[in-house]
């Protein structure tokens, strides 16, 4: 007789989740030089609080320090650290001019305005974290350095662990141009999980593999389309990993229209795409390209995608688009101050706000003794009330954890750790600890925490670690109460934002794929045989098959495609992390992962449907019918759930038989 499994809540089997992979060594070393040279530095030239601010942005740069490009890092690692410096410039302005009261009034509108803008994606969530813990330092921590010299030195602790993640080259990616290496190892990915995903077609990974896919596309995505100074790619390594990149997203659609149909294909098929990621990877020809055959219109796209791969790599290619678009400032607002944009904002001014009052209570009430850093608290719920970093009681419960942890370990090393050489030392360990850290929010508060306290000490601060256990247990308490407080509008908003905004992008892309029928011609060549790619110039039935629905059609079905699917995830992560909460939160989501899966089957579909119109210029009864089903499978479920995907963002094939003259009824 089997024992019955112990099946322990979602909110608890998320903090005992950690993320898992190879240790990131350029990132482990750029930390160690990061924190602990800026702090030398800062006394060396007798100005030890400014050294203690910029190992502060240091740290702070370096917990936003992910794998990635080094384009991308521009953004991912900047635009945080300037809005951290504007906030210390307010914050430090704030403190010494306002009133308690009102600056916790202060405070708290700065957090509903940071809140708001931290909706519109990570790295404004990144900048609006940033400006709110560095507000509260700004105006509780007491330095004697006016708000701007407080600023410049925060930023320069930024600037230098940017300024060592552009410089030094990630080690195992020396080939080429090693400024590249970011973006090589992210192109190669996606070709390597078009191949896994063409291994799994017909099993039940599949849809797993999609998922792979669609992050890998995401993640190159990212790492392409970084600030730059001039509009085009700027370099022959550059031009060519864009046309890279652009040459696997038609392989990527005939993969996910193969395994939308389900039926398994030869081991043959993958192996192109496997040979691609190797020619990426290692900065190398392509060589011979085995062709699956050619008896599917998946297959058939597969086959002319690979062609195109092939001539794509044999040229330096030219500067090809990534299939993304400028959101406009309309949008940003719509997102940032919309339903989901408000009640994240509404949440973050809560926690931020009452820490921010509770903490100045207790300052001016001198219950704080000798330790003048009423700031901590504040900063504290501000880290804690992100959703980013998993659902809030599982937060609650890492921060709680790591910080007991890392406060009795900083007590320890203090007891015999000679100072200041000893804690300098520490806050370097510390740094190159904090990019293995991040992968689990409880081993990145220990590391932070016992960071903190030294530079606090180096800062001239008395031990504060029985200090920093009480306020950070104060600051779960408030966080705790306000994600759970009842506030204007309908709860889940957040997620309910992001499942409207993937429905608008699955319905713009199917609208488009069927308005674009008529554009397509019958003609094809339908070769049944068997072929290799040789990767030499010259033209083929790729260039023909690309050219019937016209370059501009298929780079807007492209990017179409990228934005639903992009949406989806996004849709998929906040409702996973809403489904991770506690009962009382997780029941105002209820129903909002099945409209997601609908959505998915919806994109997958028409996906299939737009390869089979490049290959035959007409749809069959039965890809109108799966749409029509999943249309109206949508429309049920949306009723059920308080129609989170509005119906006008959705569209629905005409009955009848398949033709050039497809029509759309919106409104469906």
């Amino acid at each position: 007789m089997s024992r019955p499994v112990l099946s322990l809540p979602p909110w608890i089997t998320h903090a005992l989740r950690a993320q898992r992979g190879p240790v990131p060594w350029a990132a482990v070393g750029r930390g160690a030089l990061a924190a602990g040279p800026v702090l030398v530095a800062g006394m060396a030239v007798g100005r030890t609080a400014l050294g203690v601010l910029a190992a502060i942005g240091a740290m702070l740069a370096g917990i936003n320090d992910r794998p990635g490009s080094r384009r991308a890092s521009v953004k991912r690692l900047g635009v945080p650290a300037l809005a951290g410096a504007l906030g210390l410039v307010v914050g430090t302005a704030a403190g010494e001019r306002v009133p308690p009261l009102a600056l916790t009034v202060l405070l708290t509108g700065l957090g509903l305005v940071a809140g708001c803008v931290s909706a519109v994606g990570p790295v404004a969530s990144a900048a609006g974290t940033q400006v709110l813990v560095a507000a509260a330092l700004g105006a509780g921590m007491p330095v004697p350095e006016p708000g701007w010299a407080r600023a410049l030195a925060f930023l320069a602790g930024a600037a230098w662990l940017l300024a060592l993640r552009l410089a030094l080259p990630t080690p195992g990616a020396l080939a080429g141009d090693f400024r590249f290496d970011g973006e090589r190892a992210a192109v190669a990915d996606v070709y390597d999980a078009i191949a896994r995903l063409l291994d799994a077609v017909g099993t039940a990974d599949a849809r797993t593999r999609r998922f792979a896919l669609t992050a890998a596309l995401d993640h190159a995505q990212d790492a392409l389309t970084g600030p730059r100074l001039r509009r085009w790619a700027s370099s022959a390594a550059e031009r060519r990993l864009h046309a890279q990149y652009a040459a696997a997203l038609p392989l990527a659609e005939a993969a996910t229209a193969l395994a939308w149909a389900g039926d398994p294909v030869p081991a043959r098929a993958a192996e192109g795409p496997r040979r691609l990621a190797a020619a990426v990877r290692d900065h190398a020809p392509t060589g011979p390209l085995p062709a699956p055959s050619r008896d599917a219109p998946g297959l058939r796209a597969l086959d002319d995608a690979l062609l195109h791969a092939a001539h794509t790599f044999d040229r330096d290619g030219g500067h090809r688009d990534l299939h993304t678009r400028r959101r406009t400032v309309r949008g940003l607002l719509h997102t940032a101050f919309g339903p989901g944009g408000r009640e994240y904002g509404l949440r973050v001014a809560l926690s931020f706000g009452a820490g921010a009052g509770t903490a100045q209570a207790l300052h001016h009430s001198h219950w704080y003794g000798q330790h003048a850093h009423w700031y901590w608290m504040p900063a504290t719920a501000v880290f804690l009330v992100k959703p980013d970093l998993g659902p809030l009681v599982s937060r609650v419960l890492c921060r709680a954890a790591g910080t007991v942890l890392g406060a009795l370990l900083f007590a320890a090393f203090a007891a015999v750790l000679p100072r200041p050489e000893g804690l300098v030392a520490l806050v370097a360990v510390c740094g190159a600890l904090v990019p293995v850290a991040t992968r689990h929010f409880a081993a990145q508060t220990a590391v932070v925490t016992v960071l903190v306290l030294a530079l606090v000490m180096v800062g001239g601060e008395p031990q504060a670690s029985v200090s920093r256990i009480a306020e950070t247990l104060l600051a779960c308490l408030i966080v705790l109460i306000a994600g759970h407080l009842p506030l204007p509008g309908r709860r889940g908003g957040q997620v309910r934002a992001r499942l409207a905004a993937a429905g608008e992008a699955a319905g713009a892309y199917l609208r488009h794929v069927l308005d674009g029928s008529d554009s397509h011609g019958g003609s094809s060549s339908h070769n049944d045989g068997s072929s290799s790619h040789s990767g030499s110039g010259g033209s083929g039935p790729a260039d023909a098959r690309h050219a019937a629905g016209g370059p501009d059609d298929r780079a807007t079905r492209w990017t179409l495609r990228r934005e639903a699917y992009r949406a989806l995830a996004e849709a998929r992560t906040a409702i996973a992390l809403a489904a991770a909460e506690l009962p009382a939160l997780a029941r105002h989501s209820a129903g909002t992962d099945e409209v997601a899966v609908l959505l998915e089957r919806l994109v997958d579909t028409t996906t299939a449907c737009a390869v089979h119109l490049d290959d035959t210029g007409r749809l069959t009864p039965h890809l109108t019918e799966r749409l029509a089903e999943v249309l109206d499978e949508l429309a049920a479920r949306g009723e059920r759930v308080g129609d989170p995907v509005p119906r006008s963002h959705l569209a629905k094939p005409s009955a009848g038989p398949p033709s050039h003259s497809t029509r759309i009824h919106t409104g469906a």
